[in-house]
């Protein structure tokens, strides 16, 4: 069952977040990081930082916390979880993100696209990640590859 490529220019809804030090701290020792920067507050401000700073690819720990409604992969575009793979991250880094920070987020459906005669379909979407003063933080890109039968 092919994509609706209708969905590529769809545009999520903001979603706001607060960036809490729990979930910052957690995400750090989930993904292997050792760095006392983001456990500790005072070793943050030891080398400069205002709070603890967010590991580089912490945005999709925001991403999951609050999905999009309007483009979601799976509760609007219809890709049946059991098909779909994670096939690629990016992230571009423009200015840390912090504890105590307010992240909006806002997702676009950039691509939908074929491979091997249409067994493999992928998603591109692109979501943007601004704090509370309107300040771009991070811009990430994921692509999801769908198994078709």
């Amino acid at each position: 069952m092919a994509i609706d490529r209708r969905h590529i220019g769809v545009e999520s809804e903001p979603r706001t977040v607060e960036v809490e030090k729990w979930h910052l701290k957690f995400f750090a020792k989930a993904t292997g990081e050792t760095d006392p920067v983001y456990f500790d507050e005072a070793a943050a401000k030891s080398v400069g930082h205002p709070a603890i700073p967010a590991p580089p690819t912490f945005v999709q720990a925001l991403n999951l916390a609050a999905p999009a409604k309007r483009g979601d992969v799976f509760s609007d575009i219809g890709v049946d979880v059991v098909r779909a793979l994670h096939a690629e991250q990016r992230f571009t880094h423009h200015r840390p993100i912090y504890a105590g920070d307010f992240v909006t987020l806002t997702t676009v459906t950039v691509d939908i696209y074929e491979k091997k005669g249409g067994a493999l379909e992928f998603i591109v979407q692109d979501t943007r990640a601004v704090n509370q003063f309107g300040q771009l933080c991070v811009e990430q890109r994921g692509i999801l590859a769908v198994r078709n039968s």
